[in-house]
């Protein structure tokens, strides 16, 4: 038999940074592509489309000319809204497929202000590296995303100190902009040794630095009581304009995508937190009938998987409309 392909890390790295590089994709090839794997939630697939083809065309215009670095750019940060099990985190990874960037993902209320009790939130820059198997060339562009973001809202402790809330916030303000974050914590012993270890036997060392420039950070939460609060904001306008969005239907089922800015921020959100995540989007909740789409006819519907799992023991596996309908 042929020998086995010998994976080769150097041709890949290059051949996504050359990806990266010479980025050309359309928002509409997104949407398309993610319309394979994730069923319903269109609207947050066309936002992400574009959202996603504005940052990295950025990052591509950047790598042409550096001295468009040094101009103002307010960067496409992404706030999804939506209640669990829709396909936020799935429409997420797909697009990091797609794009071929390391992805990470973590949950906002593992981090804490001082990084002593808790997680640091430059933790979220050095998992992005060890995604990248150490390329720190690779990870400075990836796709960060935190999710549980809700559960950050200006909240204290029993003893009264903000733990996880308004500290968390503004330590997340400079990753979200742009920042120098130092790769080997304090508290990562073993690093600092290996670097030191490399210093001195005159190697060619590491970069000690990510900057955080071309990261895009992506946030996401359920957000269960700012879908009561907007529907109560938006029912006691009754003239004027809002006297019409009042009365829409929608607003009952899917208060969220009515969201604003203020809303976020009587929610426990400082402003400046709040600013640096200009594209927002609410995802909807799945009907019975999304449930079976997403089964027989997403690309990675589990069925698919089973039929997979039973042709490698020559079984055939068949499953009638009428069994996952109930």
């Amino acid at each position: 038999p042929p020998p086995d392909p010998v994976e080769d890390p150097e041709k890949d790295r290059n051949e996504i940074l050359d990806r990266i590089r010479g980025f050309n994709l359309k928002p509409r090839e997104i949407r398309d592509y993610l319309n394979r794997f994730v069923i319903r939630q269109n609207e947050a697939k066309k936002v992400i489309s574009v959202a996603i083809c504005d940052h990295y065309n950025h990052v591509r215009l950047c790598l042409e000319d550096p001295d468009l670095r040094e101009k103002e750019h307010a960067k496409q940060n992404i706030l999804l809204l939506g209640p669990t099990g829709v396909g936020k985190t799935y429409l997420l990874r797909c697009v990091a497929k797609l794009i071929g960037v390391p992805f990470v993902k973590a949950d906002a209320t593992k981090f804490s202000e001082t990084g002593y009790v808790g997680g640091d939130v430059d933790d979220l820059v050095r998992d992005l590296v060890r995604a990248a198997n150490g390329d720190v060339e690779l990870a400075q562009y990836g796709i960060v995303y935190v999710d549980e973001i809700d559960k950050i809202a200006g909240q204290t402790s029993s003893s009264g100190r903000d733990v996880s809330g308004r500290g968390v916030q503004i330590n997340l303000l400079k990753l979200l902009e742009e920042t120098e974050v130092n790769l080997h914590s304090q508290t990562d012993i073993l690093g600092q040794m290996q670097a030191v270890m490399e210093m001195q036997r005159g190697g060619k060392s590491k970069p000690r630095t990510l900057n955080t420039r071309h990261i895009l950070f992506i946030v996401s939460g359920a957000f269960d009581k700012l879908g009561e609060n907007v529907q109560k904001r938006l029912h006691s306008s009754t003239v004027g304009f809002a006297a019409t969005k009042a009365n829409d239907p929608a607003l009952n089922e899917e208060p969220l995508s009515f969201v604003e800015t203020t809303d976020f921020i009587d929610y426990g959100f400082e402003p400046e937190f709040v600013g640096r995540l200009p594209v927002r989007v609410a995802c909807h909740h799945l009907s019975p009938d999304d449930l079976e789409a997403i089964l027989l006819e997403s690309e990675g519907s589990v069925l698919k998987q089973y039929q997979t799992e039973f042709a490698g023991y020559d079984v055939s596996f068949s499953l009638q409309s009428d069994a996952v309908k109930t």
